[in-house]
């Protein structure tokens, strides 16, 4: 990997679909008029048979060489959740954890974001399978072909709803607007000129805010 030229007056996103086997990478850069340009896109991928400790170490030290190669200005990752298989969790929350310590270390801000948040905000249904949300990607970054294996592009989906959100300095559209955050905050009242994907996005937000969540 080698460093790449930011676009003029863009937030760098940093977008990770964390997973013990396979965590994936992508890297965009948003404008303020929405549009998402794509940097980079990758995987980080480890085998069973390696001992547990090699296999977080290994997520870690590809972690480190994003965020210190390619500056972002955000770090934007998929929250867990408890009802998953038991194993998938574990794995994933190690995988979260090692992403997330490296990107304080390096004091950049990091932001969560579920999964039916991020397809409602790159497809319009918060229920969107997997090929849909390559196949809007590949639109939304005007790539040729779509990302794969799955993971990349889920990481690239979840870059781009953080960036149509507005959580960092360049990319200023409040997709939270109205709706109670998970620190309790109220931000300003919803903007009139979303897309309906962001809309879905802000619909699916304001759903998650009212449901009660179980943790074991």
């Amino acid at each position: 990997m080698h460093p790449i030229p930011r676009v003029s007056g863009a937030a760098r996103i940093l977008g990770v679909d964390p997973g013990l086997t396979r965590c994936g990478f992508g890297l965009i850069d948003m404008t303020p008029d929405r549009k998402a340009h794509f940097q980079y896109v990758g995987i980080a991928g480890t085998a069973a048979a390696e001992p547990l400790d090699q296999r977080i170490l290994k997520i870690m030290r590809t972690a480190e060489a994003w965020l210190d190669t390619f500056q972002p200005d955000a770090l934007a990752i998929e929250r867990i959740f408890a009802q998953e298989q038991v194993n998938t969790v574990i794995g994933t929350a190690h995988a979260s954890g090692v992403v997330i310590a490296a990107a304080a270390a390096r004091h950049v801000p990091v932001y969560f974001h579920t999964p039916s948040e991020v397809k409602a905000a790159v497809t319009g249904s918060g229920r969107a399978d997997k090929a849909s949300v390559g196949r809007m990607i590949t639109r939304i970054l005007g790539l040729d072909t779509m990302p794969k294996p799955a993971d990349a592009a889920d990481a690239l989906a979840i870059a781009i709803c953080h960036g149509w959100r507005g959580g960092t300095a360049g990319a200023r559209i409040d997709m939270g607007a109205g709706v109670q955050t998970h620190q309790g905050s109220r931000p300003r009242k919803v903007a009139n000129n979303l897309t309906p994907a962001q809309r879905a996005w802000h619909n699916a937000q304001a759903q998650a805010a009212r449901t009660p969540k179980k943790w074991r």
